[in-house]
């Protein structure tokens, strides 16, 4: 069967460094074409992707007729117009978190991925790793009892970098779009529930929010989060039912914070702990977005999950 032919709009650092590989490395995908007008980071993909062409612009790769699917890590601001207008152009599209800025903008990419009949989705690939895909089975078998809180933290320190897209209001910067993509939509994705009413505590540097503190309830828990992108860096995620406690120490950088490890502490202090070396999520994501573009199967996240985490996140906004 031949590999779904990829390209890649815009020669981010993200891209070259994590995604670009991982379609280089997918069983089934074969990165073909990068759009960039400089031939010096042009150079980093070629260093591992040699063969790849090179389009100065990006409405010319998606001209392409080699190409099939794009991948899209442009700054958060222009994620739904060239979604659509790669949708448009006939190409399957896997789009950088957040996909959106606004749950109202997904009106206009479920349109135009159902007019064009292809694959549209954002890269979420936490939910491709196995330890997500573990955490939603023993919650579902009742691993750890009736849920009572769902507490979770995901923080770094960008105040060093006021150029980074994510300390910019025009390029749609701050943490809740940021990473709180990752500690809203783990909640949702392992208890399949929506979020009922939301508090929150915001700090903002030059009118980007840096900082947010989340609280609130879903229908049969309490949920807390906090998200900063000027602590210095940590990520957790605890499940915490009335007969267990489930942790998740690196449940969003798999491999570069630390290694993935999932453990349910039960009556006792029995603890039962599971480890994940050497799992690349993102190349996991590229593999199950090709197959779904194959085959059909299923994707783990569709366009309807991640407009659930921007509602969130637009009802985090509404409550500052």
């Amino acid at each position: 069967m031949e590999p779904i032919r990829w390209g890649v709009l815009g020669a981010a650092k993200f891209a070259r460094d994590q995604m670009a590989r991982a379609i280089h490395a997918a069983e089934g995908a074969e990165f073909a074409a990068l759009a960039t007008s400089s031939p010096e980071k042009a150079a980093g993909f070629r260093a591992f992707a040699p063969g790849i062409r090179v389009h100065e612009s990006y409405d010319a790769l998606l001209a392409d007729p080699e190409i099939d699917a794009v991948y899209i890590p442009l700054p958060n601001h222009l994620h739904v117009e060239w979604t659509i207008r790669a949708l448009e152009a006939g190409k399957h599209v896997l789009c950088e978190k957040p996909i959106a800025m606004a749950e109202g903008q997904f009106d206009d990419l479920v349109a135009a991925r159902d007019a064009s009949g292809k694959l549209a989705a954002e890269a979420y690939m936490i939910v491709h790793h196995p330890q997500w895909q573990r955490a939603k089975a023993l919650y579902e078998e009742g691993a750890i009892g009736k849920l009572v809180l769902v507490d979770t933290v995901f923080s770094y320190d960008n105040r060093a970098d006021p150029g980074n897209i994510r300390n910019k209001v025009e390029t749609g910067g701050g943490s809740l779009h940021d990473i709180g993509v990752y500690t809203f939509g783990a909640a949702r994705f392992v208890t399949g529930e929506e979020p009922e009413a939301l508090s929150a505590r915001l700090r903002r540097e030059n009118g980007v929010e840096v900082f947010a503190h989340v609280t609130g309830d879903f229908p049969s828990f309490r949920y807390s989060s906090v998200t900063s992108m000027r602590m210095f860096p940590r990520q957790y995620v605890t499940f915490h039912g009335e007969k267990g406690v489930m942790r998740l120490s690196c449940p969003f950088n798999a491999n570069v914070f630390d290694q993935a490890e999932l453990s349910v502490e039960t009556a006792g202090f029995t603890v039962r702990t599971e480890r994940f070396p050497g799992v690349n999520h993102y190349v996991l994501q590229v593999e199950n977005f090709c197959r779904a573009v194959r085959e059909g199967a299923a994707y783990p996240c569709p366009l309807e999950f991640s407009r659930g985490t921007q509602r969130m996140i637009d009802m985090v906004l509404a409550a500052e």
